[in-house]
């Protein structure tokens, strides 16, 4: 075994295969941007190098700093984690050529698989069953089109180098080809370094199951059982289970050994996933192979018991797999949801910002945390913006999807947007229950996993409330203490008043919601006056944020995380966030003229698609922007001119930068 290991990634994947290193007592050795000179993965690791930039092209997808930090670390090998470099071919040959052992496949293997298309043309002299499509070299929009309409609209247009949903696009009509294409080429270019695409037929309501197989050195393969990752957005997978619900032994039998076929196919070695599409009828075909650990990796780990990063760095070393194909079963249910910094209710728009109060729930036999985060860090621009996975394990899916709702009721995270609420409507949801999975699942029930929220309780009200003014009082008594005078009642912060009754009034926004709370200081405590409803309220707020409460004699407990402006409950599984407005101060300014088109994040502008002057249509794409490694078009809100366009292809612009301006009609 290796004596050290130098770690080609960053974030919870980083973090977790040092884990493992250490448990096999192998020296760990990070490597980390600009951006992540602070960063978790750095501190979890024995030592760390920089390697650059910000920017992957500058630091993590470069291959020459990495290989020679692991030449000035003296890494004896290096694993590239998911991501960035771990399916480049280039990269593996790298380290060869530097004398380090790459825990991944041989370059050659990387080579079939990296383009979609070559392994298409491999494969189906195999045998493997594969979806009708065009996979060949001519790039050339006429050639699209022409095997678009032998296919059969609608068609998938995907990144043949890639996956992660990064240059994909469904199709419906060949009006839409020909954009679908560059926008294609462009993500494709800019996530992969390769432009090629391939088309496939689009399947109506078809499962993405994926097979996680294994191969040594010495012609041995295996597979840990199947994988269901159905559930997506974007393309890119939100909910992740294994075994696969309604998995027969015949059919996990056959898809094993396709799997299998597929891995000898290439004369593969170490940890790789055969994904394939399943229709309604249950017939699969092959989509396509990934050569590298997968990012759902720990529910295959929950339902076997085995640690597939030890397995990888075992094969690595040379060793024989670890079990053989009887020797491993499948235990109980496990499932995996992916906590991003997005909003869902604005098609999954990623979001920036600080994470300023972060719990999650504590770990155990039933939960697992993997986690590249912690309370205090930025999600920027520049890398993806997933925050954590939580996974669970129970003996059956039934109890493992309750075990998921209780562990995401648990989940506090304050500062930023995230999908909390919809993986919890996700995770509740009865057709997720009764395992009726596929890829539209999200399209489907959009109606009900993305409703608005419920108006807010009087109960989380006198919650911010009370938590507020025990925030208050502590202060001031830390200020009294520390004055001249300890005990004047005018330092004191429990609403002592001359010749009057001691009261403070809060004003709240939820939403466009705005509510006023007038709070009384009693001699037990405060006595709250919301709109229809007097609670009488006692606490104490820990340092923590956590606060124990009696509401009129209801005894509870909720967590309050504190911004300079807002507040965030969570009480009973149920987060909400409420600015606190200053009462003296409720006049909002002025959002912005309506025909303003604002960036909805940071990014960079890739395309601008209208000049000043020219008539757009209400929903017509004006101008393009890259952020956190995909594609988001900023499109007109009505009908009208384009007065002004105020940056160009290659900016970088802030959250809120005016792109444009739409003239007002006269």
């Amino acid at each position: 075994m290796f004596a050290s290991l130098l770690i080609a990634n960053r974030g919870e994947i980083a973090c977790r295969i040092a884990r493992t290193a250490r448990r096999l007592a192998i020296r760990t050795i990070a490597v980390y941007s600009a951006a992540d000179a602070g960063a978790l993965h750095v501190e979890s690791c024995d030592e760390a190098w920089p390697i650059g930039g910000a920017d992957p092209s500058e630091s993590y997808l470069n291959i020459a700093r990495i290989i020679g930090a692991a030449q000035q670390a003296g890494a004896e090998a290096i694993h590239p984690g998911y991501g960035f470099l771990s399916e480049n071919a280039a990269f593996a040959e790298a380290c060869a050529s530097a004398g380090i052992v790459f825990v991944g496949p041989p370059a050659d293997a990387i080579r079939a698989m990296g383009s979609k298309s070559a392994a298409k043309v491999l494969l189906e002299k195999k045998g493997v069953p594969l979806v009708p499509g065009y996979h060949g070299d001519k790039q050339d929009l006429n050639t699209f089109a022409a095997e678009a309409e032998r296919v059969g609209y609608p068609v998938l247009i995907k990144a043949s180098a890639g996956g992660g949903g990064k240059g994909m696009r469904i199709v419906e009509r060949a009006a839409d080809l020909a954009a679908a294409i560059a926008g294609a080429k462009r993500e494709a270019s800019k996530g992969f370094a390769d432009d090629r695409l391939l088309i496939e037929k689009y399947l109506d309501r078809p499962r993405h199951i994926e097979v996680q197989v294994f191969a040594d050195g010495q012609g041995n393969v295996v597979t840990l059982f199947e994988r269901d990752c159905s559930i997506q957005r974007r393309h890119q997978k939100v909910l992740e289970e294994a075994p696969a619900p309604g998995m027969t032994s015949d059919r996990r039998h056959a898809m094993g050994e396709a799997a299998i076929k597929v891995s000898r196919a290439i004369g593969y070695r170490g940890a790789g996933t055969v994904e394939f599409i399943m229709d309604r009828g249950g017939t699969f075909y092959f989509m396509e192979m990934n050569t590298r650990l997968q990012v759902e990796h720990p529910v295959t780990e929950m339902i076997t018991g085995q640690d597939l990063v030890e397995w990888q760095l075992r094969v690595a070393a040379g060793e024989r797999l670890p079990s053989a194909q009887d020797q491993l079963a499948i235990t109980g249910h496990a499932i995996e949801v992916r906590l991003y910094a997005e909003d869902p209710r604005s098609g999954f728009l990623p979001m920036t910002g600080r994470i300023g109060h972060f719990r999650l729930p504590a770990a155990g036999r039933h939960v697992r945390i993997d986690a590249g985060v912690r309370a205090g860090d930025a999600i920027g621009i520049h890398y993806d913006p997933m925050i954590a996975k939580l996974i669970v394990w129970d003996e059956t899916r039934d109890r493992a999807l309750r075990r998921l709702v209780r562990a995401l009721n648990d989940v506090q995270i304050a500062g930023l947007a995230t999908n909390r609420d919809f993986l919890k409507a996700l995770a509740e949801h009865p057709a997720l229950a009764q395992g009726e999975v596929d890829t539209n699942f999200i399209d489907r029930h959009r109606e009900t996993l993305l409703a608005q929220p419920l108006p807010i309780d009087n109960e989380s009200l006198t919650i911010a409330a009370l938590a507020l003014l025990l925030r208050c009082e502590a202060a001031a008594d830390a200020g009294a203490k520390s004055s001249a005078d300890p005990h004047s009642p005018w330092a004191t912060g429990r609403g002592w008043r001359l010749n009057d009754e001691g009261h403070h009034r809060v004003v709240f926004r939820d939403g466009e919601t705005e509510t006023g709370v007038m709070v009384h200081f009693w001699r037990l405590g405060h006595r709250v006056e919301l709109p229809g409803a007097t609670i009488l309220a006692q606490g104490r707020l820990q340092s923590d944020g956590t606060l124990i409460a009696a509401l009129s004699g209801h005894r509870l407990q909720a967590a309050v995380a504190f911004e300079p402006d807002a507040v965030t409950v969570f009480a009973r599984g149920d987060a909400r966030r409420l600015v606190v407005l200053d009462p003296l101060s409720l006049a909002d300014a002025d959002e912005g003229v309506d025909g303003r088109l604002a960036a909805p994040m940071p990014g960079r502008v890739v395309q601008v698609l209208v000049r000043p002057g020219e008539r757009v249509e209400a929903g017509q794409p004006l101008v393009v922007l890259e952020a956190m490694k995909m594609e988001h078009t900023i499109k007109a809100p009505r009908s009208g001119t384009v007065a002004t366009v105020n940056y160009g292809v290659g900016d970088q612009v802030e959250e809120g930068a005016d792109l444009a301006e739409l003239a007002e009609d006269e």
